[in-house]
């Protein structure tokens, strides 16, 4: 220990003995105002100068709680680096807490406290100290505190009550929206299914924790210590490539942020990794760089597993007295105190083998009757038990969440369903009136009652069978029209048949595309124009062009769109091409801004002064009260021979 000791005042005086610029500190505490930013929450800014910060302003910071916040942190992050140095900070923060009264503060440097004694191996200490601090803290701090409870049951062996831990934190992550207490207690369950040897569960897990982690944003010690827990499952299932990317990512971090404690897990996991591939020289060196951070901790845990690490590469090399050397080396450091029968298992177990094949048949016995007794306390029939359990509940928490995003998904479309609901009876009762206004006899009278009775009837159905009740409407309005007389009343029909037809399009996409709340406008036009070049007769002699890319849009902003395009077409086709002339038309319609949108239509037939009547009628008021609805400007052009007709607007509301 008293080389360790050296080595740590040397990296203490290269971490304290650089100046930290004057922006460095400004950027985690304005002294002015005594703004403080805490460290992979507002900032990432975590080095050398952030700890030299803290030291140097937290005792003159104000108010009291900026104080504590900045000692706390301070104490907690020192125990990334020596354990020592971390509890002198977290005992100076209990002082000052408990002569300010400061209940709160005094039971969150209380779990501090505990996650420091944690790593020098007291485990009891750290459960007392964890159950005062229950009382003190309040339902935020509750995560965490639970998660330290769990590490302590972890490091026992006890992995069923190191399961039901993680579980709480997981329920209150959720209940409280806490991203962090999420993805720590997903991680923890990662690392404890790799305990149970259940190895593809720990990989989802894992892999689930990194995932969140990614979304929240910034990349701490957890999230680091998260990338080897996803790597030590891939190393169990052979997959030795995944686990040396995660161990490397893992390792980046660490080094970058100077995370020694999980720096020395991970070169203790990569020297098991290396000893696979037979690459003994890169395990060796794994083994004494996981030595070396752990004396720099001052970590009797890490010190202990990073000598059964290269006890088990020396077995691995034959290399059986160095093993024994090696293995002893962990198990005096462990001491018989030291709690965690996990690491010490394997240790024994390790050692046996050392000795069998050196012919010592007696100290073999012995230490494998340990490793033994240490497995039947660690893996019994209950924490099996428990962990399959755990695994059976979130397989169908993972269900149920599938089902809540559904229901969510179809409340969604049952509020878009009730718009065009309203839209369609609004059209409907036009028609109503539009036909009552063209019917003089009792018999059509009685007819329009009859049609409105059946429409009351088709509106009850609409919610679930919206295209196919648009579809029954085309298809009375062509049957009405036959019955009359009255040309203009057969147009209007014809042209309420094609509105009509044309919104029936936009259902009839809506249910055969995958996503149930977009339209193709191109596909969507092109079946539109066919439909009304039919409708009139002209497939013969005019052509419509559609010059426009695929383009995806909500069915509130597709709906208008396509009955201006309706009205449009048809005033070509009744005014533009008059004596049988043959034409084209072109339909284009682009995103020209994030915000904005542009449709034309643009034909080449007689131009705007044989058009005149297309300022008249209730189509162009109807492109009026459409343009103004998706906040549409209109802008005409003619030319000697041809019109295009330009509308931009900006359905979607500036950011």
């Amino acid at each position: 220990m008293k080389i360790a000791g050296r080595i740590f005042i040397l990296s203490l005086m290269l971490l304290l003995g650089g100046t930290t610029s004057l922006s460095a500190q400004k950027d985690i505490f304005d002294k002015a105002t005594g703004a403080y930013k805490k460290v992979f929450v507002e900032t990432d800014q975590f080095d050398a100068s952030y700890l030299k910060t803290l030291q140097q302003y937290y005792p003159e910071a104000q108010p009291d709680s900026i104080k504590f916040s900045m000692l706390n942190d301070l104490a907690y992050y020192w125990h990334t680096r020596n354990l020592t140095t971390a509890m002198s900070y977290t005992r100076e923060g209990l002082v000052l807490t408990q002569k300010k009264n400061d209940a709160l503060w005094y039971g969150r440097f209380q779990i501090t406290q505990a996650a420091i004694l944690l790593r020098q191996e007291k485990l009891d200490s750290a459960f007392t100290i964890l159950k005062e601090a229950a009382h003190k803290v309040n339902s935020k701090d509750l995560a965490n505190l639970n998660t330290q409870l769990g590490y302590v049951f972890e490091r026992k062996g006890q992995l069923d009550k190191a399961a039901d831990y993680a579980i709480k934190s997981l329920e209150l992550g959720r209940r409280l929206d806490d991203k962090k207490a999420q993805v720590m207690a997903y991680s923890d369950l990662s690392n404890l299914f790799w305990k149970q040897s259940k190895f593809a569960k720990g990989v989802e897990f894992g892999l689930k924790s990194l995932k969140l982690f990614e979304e929240w944003g910034l990349k701490d010690l957890d999230y680091d210590f998260t990338l080897y827990v996803v790597a030590n499952n891939y190393l169990e299932l052979k997959n030795f490539k995944k686990a040396l990317n995660y161990f490397k990512q893992a390792e980046k971090i660490g080094k970058h942020y100077g995370f020694y404690n999980n720096l020395s897990d991970i070169y203790i996991s990569q020297t098991d990794l290396f000893a696979y591939l037979g690459k003994y020289e890169k395990a060796q060196i794994a083994g004494e760089n996981a030595l070396k951070y752990a004396e720099l901790l001052d970590n009797n845990f890490m010190m202990m597993r990073s000598w059964l690490s290269l006890g088990k590469l020396q077995n691995l090399r034959a290399d059986y007295n160095a093993a024994v050397i090696s293995l002893n080396n962990s198990i005096e450091v462990a001491t018989k105190d030291f709690g965690d029968e996990y690491y010490l298992n394997q240790t024994y177990g390790e050692l046996a083998l050392a000795y069998e094949n050196l012919g010592d048949f007696k100290n073999a016995l012995a230490a494998l009757k340990k490793h033994e007794r240490l497995k039947d306390i660690i893996f019994t029939k209950q924490a099996d038990q428990r962990i399959s359990l755990l695994q059976t509940e979130f397989d169908v928490a993972l269900k149920e969440e599938t089902i809540n995003l559904q229901q969510e998904k179809i409340s969604q479309q049952q509020t878009r369903q009730t718009l065009i609901l309203i839209l369609t009876g609004l059209l409907l009762l036009f028609l109503g009136v539009l036909y009552t206004s063209f019917s003089s006899n009792k018999k059509k009278n009685k007819l329009l009652y009859k049609q409105n009775q059946e429409k009351v009837f088709l509106l009850k159905e609409i919610h679930h069978r919206v295209k196919n009740n648009l579809e029954i409407i085309s298809s009375l309005l062509a049957l009405h029209s036959s019955r009359l007389q009255d040309p203009l009343a057969i147009e209007a029909m014809q042209e309420s048949q094609n509105r009509v037809h044309s919104m029936g399009m936009i259902h009839q996409r809506l249910y055969k595309e995958e996503n149930l709340g977009t339209i193709e406008m191109r596909a969507y036009f092109i079946n539109l124009g066919q439909y009304i070049i039919n409708a009139f007769g002209m497939e013969d002699r005019i052509e419509i062009f559609y010059t426009m890319k695929p383009l995806k849009l909500e069915v509130d902003i597709a709906t208008p769109l396509g009955l201006i395009v309706n009205e449009l077409l048809t005033n070509a086709l009744k005014y533009a091409f008059p004596h049988y002339n043959k034409g084209r038309i072109n339909i284009a319609l682009k995103r020209i801004s994030k915000n904005v949108l542009k449709l034309s239509v643009e034909d080449n037939g007689v131009g705007l002064e044989r058009e005149s009547e297309i300022n008249k009628g209730f189509g162009t008021q109807l492109i009026g009260l459409l343009s103004k609805q998706l906040n549409g400007k209109i802008s005409t052009y003619s030319r000697v021979k041809g019109t295009r007709i330009t509308i931009e607007f900006t359905p979607y509301p500036a950011n």
